[in-house]
């Protein structure tokens, strides 16, 4: 009687801290999920013992069906000894790879459905775990044993939808179907809507046709429709666009700060390297490929035509051009320096790495704020206006200015290269450039601007480019010859 009570004693209690555990994973995944921001370096340690752990409790709850068969058979009878106790051993398994799953997750930058679907897969096998192992012990009416046996074969489902969802994340949403013969492909293979890969592509289109299928053979699996790690996704034009929790990865024609060409081009041994978790890397030609298309403006419009000019395609001739540099005066630069210095210590201690030397023999300056996202607005760059007149490139993508900073930013008559995609700025804007006598290159990429800005990009005479995809200016518009040849889409 006393053994009997102590039985049932521990077992209240394991089912009571096994409740606890599950209300507090539950309260995790519902206050807490996983949204993209990769977090203390330490979550992401524990996390990582997410995939040695999971098999554990999948192949012990794989076993106990097996047992429980093979047990009613007299000679094998003494298998059911143990089932009480392998599922008692799935239970606290599964409790603990749904923790270091939601760690994982939550520290390493995940995002998605497919993300949000395998952990509560694995939050539902932990509780079908526990309650089959309650209801072992109580196996004293049919309906018990019904329930039991019902809750079992559901815990196996479970535990198969689960796993597989696994699968997708680390191997991509079509590792199971990629390799089935046509006519079974054609019957079960995955749709466009599941995989988020738009089928129909224009021709016409060098991104269609040469840059999309890449991102779609080498990137998706991380950053598609159902799994965007950091909150990027690569599976569309416009999102590729958009960029991540962290701003756009892609910067139109400045290879140098879009962060997508940084990471593709790093060693592969580098942490930031991407395609990452040994998924196969693009080839130098795949590099260059989007390298220049970023040069060119990351433009949707971009003629497909202009392969004829990609690496391997271009004659094997070579022309070697002599090389000069402008001859700089030391003596002139340091007055220059002077003028400015003791007012860009002043920035540079209140906005640090925001401003710096356009070079060692330059007075000049340039800007990259974009670095800084929402942290940098109107204010922080009204900071910046005692600095206007030395100030020849800017970058503001991505940050919290409007057009309250208009006026200051007018007022940088040097400026040669302006960037002020993914922000809240309108044609009010643009109509105070008119000072801007050596601008060459503007991005209003995902902003509010319109075709009323038209005139004054016609205006600005040393306007080459303006990359205005995302805008509100239509492509079919009516526009003069000078203007459709500066506009990037």
């Amino acid at each position: 009687m006393t053994s009997s009570f102590r039985s049932l004693l521990g077992r209240f209690r394991f089912g009571v801290v096994a409740v606890a555990i599950l209300l507090f994973l539950t309260a995790l995944l519902l206050l807490a999920p996983p949204d993209g921001v990769e977090r203390a370096p330490l979550m992401q340690f524990v996390g990582r013992f997410h995939p040695l752990s999971v098999h554990f409790p999948i192949a012990v709850l794989l076993i106990v069906p097996l047992f429980e068969i093979l047990g009613r058979k007299r000679s094998s009878s003494f298998l059911l000894a143990s089932v009480d106790f392998l599922l008692l051993l799935a239970a606290c398994g599964a409790l603990l790879s749904a923790l270091l799953g939601w760690c994982l997750a939550r520290g390493g930058g995940y995002s998605g459905p497919l993300v949000r679907q395998h952990m509560w897969g694995g939050l539902l096998v932990a509780a079908a775990a526990s309650i089959c192992w309650w209801l072992r012990s109580r196996q004293d009416t049919p309906d018990t044993k019904r329930l039991y046996g019902a809750l079992l074969l559901g815990a196996i489902m479970l535990v198969s939808f689960t796993g597989y969802r696994g699968g997708q994340l680390a191997h991509g949403e079509t590792h199971l179907t990629e390799l089935l013969p046509s006519p079974l492909q054609t019957l079960l293979g995955p749709s466009t809507s599941e995989t988020g890969v738009v089928s129909v592509k224009d021709p016409s289109s060098f991104y269609d046709v040469r840059i999309q299928p890449l991102f779609e053979g080498h990137c998706i699996t991380c950053h598609g429709q159902s799994k965007h790690k950091a909150g990027l996704r690569l599976d569309s034009y416009a999102l590729v666009m958009r960029g991540g929790k962290h701003g756009p990865v892609i910067k139109p024609g400045d290879l140098k700060g879009s962060e997508l060409v940084r990471r593709i081009t790093l060693p592969r041994s580098d942490d930031d390297f991407m395609p990452a978790d040994n998924k196969r890397p693009l080839s130098a030609s795949d590099v260059k490929l989007i390298e220049m298309w970023i040069a060119e403006g990351a433009s949707r419009t971009l003629r497909a035509e202009v392969s004829a000019a990609l690496p391997g395609n271009a004659s094997t001739e070579t022309t070697v051009r002599e090389v000069t540099f402008p001859a700089t005066d030391p003596a002139a630069v340091a007055r220059e320096r002077t003028a400015v210095s003791s007012i860009l210590g002043r920035v540079q201690l209140r906005l640090p790495n925001v401003v710096e030397y356009e070079s060692r023999t330059s007075a000049n300056l340039v800007v990259n704020a974009s670095w800084q996202g929402a942290k940098f607005g109107d204010d922080e760059l009204a900071e910046l206006a005692a600095l206007g007149p030395s100030i020849v490139t800017a970058d503001f993508s991505g940050t919290a200015i409007t057009d309250r900073s208009a006026r200051v930013i007018a007022a940088m008559k040097k400026l040669r290269n302006l960037r002020m995609a993914h922000t809240a700025i309108t044609d009010s804007t643009i109509e105070s450039l008119g000072p801007l006598d050596q601008l060459e290159l503007l991005s209003v990429f995902d902003t509010r601007v319109t075709d009323s800005s038209l005139p004054m990009f016609e205006h600005l005479v040393s306007l080459r480019k303006v990359y205005a995809g995302g805008t509100k200016i239509p492509q079919g518009i009516a526009m003069s010859s000078p203007v459709r040849e500066k506009l990037v889409f």
